[in-house]
């Protein structure tokens, strides 16, 4: 008999590509995800999963080292964010269709801020894409969304581990994933050849990234660098402080942790590493709690 869980799922950049490798092996050991609350990439991973796009997406993710990755990220240094999002949304639309929230087969929430009105927003009904962008939506980052008379911003800003808002049924257990957790790194084993592969190529983004932040922004490269630097600190410390309060408030049953320090916000080349991650926490905590 599989064991029903609420699962829910922090915000942390590319970090929250480890609740991919979480969700793979809590299926692989018999458990059954009937509702799941995530914010920001929590956001991304729990919608895709619900809308049944998961191992699309994966694939997607691994390939991200093999493409020009930064033709995907359409730059507009406005006054509200350094990347307006539209063309990786727009690709993301390829997993997740037009679908509202309330016909999912798995209940699923997610969590953005309206700065003007100060307040959490919480979505369980209406377009899910259209949730999902907003809860991505890091200040200074990502452009936020203009509804009504909120602005929208990325819901760790208030609420980065949304337990308060999963669905809970009865006798389900209820699991947490933070991914920003203050806990010693633990990083896969990889063969030298595939370390260096993976260096030069990631070495090679880097160089390309800062061309194009000359180009647009006609600054020193180095100080944007170091402006993401300081972005990725701290947003870290921030949810971080607020994910630890709400998880002492509302403990789950179980709760898996992947270090903060695993990878940068933005690191997204790492993907496949990040999903073992994801494998090796769960196993862990799951021993631990047998």
């Amino acid at each position: 008999m599989k064991k029903n869980i609420a699962l829910v799922l922090s915000g942390g950049g590319a970090r929250g590509i480890a609740h991919i490798g979480v969700i793979e092996e809590l299926e692989m050991q018999g458990f059954e995800i009937t509702s799941i609350s995530g914010t920001s990439m929590g956001a991304v991973v729990g919608g895709v999963y619900a809308l049944g796009k998961l191992k699309e997406f994966k694939n997607w993710l691994y390939s991200l080292d093999k493409k020009e990755v930064f033709k995907l990220i359409d730059f507009t240094f406005s006054s509200q964010g350094l990347v307006k999002g539209d063309k990786v949304f727009n690709k993301m639309q390829e997993f997740i269709p037009d679908s509202n929230i309330e016909d999912l087969k798995i209940d699923f929430s997610c969590i953005a801020t309206d700065i003007i009105n100060k307040k959490e927003v919480v979505y369980t009904y209406g377009d899910i894409f259209e949730a999902i962008r907003a809860s991505v939506s890091i200040p200074t980052v990502l452009t936020p969304i203009k509804r009504g008379d909120s602005l929208l911003v990325d819901g760790g800003v208030i609420n980065n581990i949304p337990i308060n808002h999963v669905t809970r049924r009865q006798n389900d257990i209820l699991i947490a994933i933070h991914v920003n957790a203050d806990i010693p790194v633990y990083k896969p084993k990889l063969s030298k050849k595939e370390f260096n592969l993976k260096q030069s190529k990631y070495l090679r983004k880097i160089k390309e990234f800062e061309e194009k932040l000359k180009l647009v922004h006609r600054e020193n490269h180095k100080d944007n660098l170091g402006y993401f630097d300081l972005i990725n600190r701290t947003v870290g410390l921030m949810t971080n402080k607020i994910s630890n309060m709400i998880i002492e408030k509302y403990p789950p049953d179980i709760l898996i942790n992947v270090s903060r320090d695993t990878c940068g916000l933005f690191d997204f080349y790492k993907a496949e590493e990040l999903v073992e991650i994801g494998h090796y926490a769960t196993r862990i905590t799951l021993e631990i709690k047998e």
